[in-house]
């Protein structure tokens, strides 16, 4: 069965919270094909100047997060079991904007720039996937979701800034189209949502924004496996595995990306957690998520030709 979502007074929010109604129920296997507006709730492009100047859709609050559309409830999905979310397709709008400096941050302060604000105006072209800004940069396009995740199980609102372990606000560049993202169900029927349009993103994505734009197409496919445990966010792209954490360090985040890959590595091969470590250790690449969102984030990195294994079958259906 195919869906479509699409920013609404209903869909549309700015936090997570699990006492939000679902706007749309699905059974698992089902297709979901949303649009959704940038980070920043813009009603069209911003080519500059005071941020309260952008124009904004009418349903953006001052209190409001990220953009996100949803909830979706997976029905039959419980608490403790895993939401695979394969990304069939993650097409931008015609328009994004990066922005730098201009705010107080620990990162702006490092940089020297928290009294420099700038505005990177970017034209897109999805068929070309490429993007070109007011000063003649040009990059490739690799679009993918910031935002793709479920409420934590406390009641209340909780901010969409910070990844957390059920998903969120990763901001992984590696969740492109072909991707299955693998995330711990944390409530009843999921509640998934999504947002935070990425046209392009570097590792890190050390200014604190991306080409944030809209998404003319963003279209999931969803299930719930109970044979596939995760702790926290797993991902399966075209041709490696890749494990996400997320902490108040690097460190902290590292470490977790890093247990949950030697934990797959030993269900996927059946190695000893010492095996594991040796073999991660000259196979396993650890690159950094994100380090501006309060909470930072850390991916380890398995490549199918790293170590002569075999691909592995799809993770977003049933075996």
């Amino acid at each position: 069965m195919r869906h479509t979502l699409t920013p609404s007074d209903d869909s549309l929010h700015g936090h997570f919270s699990p006492d939000f109604p679902p706007v749309l129920t699905i059974d698992p296997g089902d297709t979901v094909t949303y649009r959704t507006l940038d980070c920043w709730w813009s009603a069209g492009p911003y080519p500059g100047g005071a941020n309260r100047d952008r124009p904004r859709v009418a349903q953006h609050q001052p209190d409001h997060g990220h953009a996100l559309v949803g909830p979706v409830a997976v029905r039959g999905a419980r608490a403790g079991q895993t939401l695979a979310v394969r990304i069939d397709a993650v097409v931008p709008a015609t328009w994004g904007t990066t922005v730098a400096g201009g705010w107080p941050s620990g990162f702006n302060q490092r940089y020297g720039v928290q009294e420099q604000p700038v505005v990177h105006a970017w034209t897109l072209d999805p068929a070309t996937m490429t993007g070109r800004n007011q000063h003649g940069h040009t990059i490739a396009l690799r679009p993918f979701m910031g935002v793709l995740g479920m409420p934590p199980a406390e009641p209340g609102c909780h901010s969409t800034i910070p990844p957390r372990p059920w998903g969120g606000n990763l901001d992984c560049r590696d969740l492109t189209a072909g991707s299955t993202l693998l995330l711990p169900i944390p409530v009843d029927d999921a509640l998934f949502s999504v947002g935070d349009g990425h046209a392009a993103q570097g590792d890190g994505e050390v200014g604190g924004t991306a080409i944030e734009c809209p998404m003319d197409e963003v279209t999931l496919t969803f299930d719930v496996r109970d044979d596939f445990p995760v702790t926290g966010p797993v991902a399966r792209t075209a041709d490696a595995w890749l494990t996400l954490g997320v902490g108040a360090s690097l460190d902290d985040a590292s470490f977790m990306a890093l247990d949950s890959m030697l934990t797959l590595m030993q269900r996927l091969h059946g190695l000893s957690r010492a095996d594991a470590v040796a073999l991660a250790s000259i196979a396993v690449d650890v690159r950094v998520t994100q380090i501006v969102n309060q909470t930072v984030g850390a991916h380890a990195v398995l490549r199918d030709d790293a170590l002569g294994w075999p691909g592995a079958d799809s993770v977003g259906g049933r075996r």
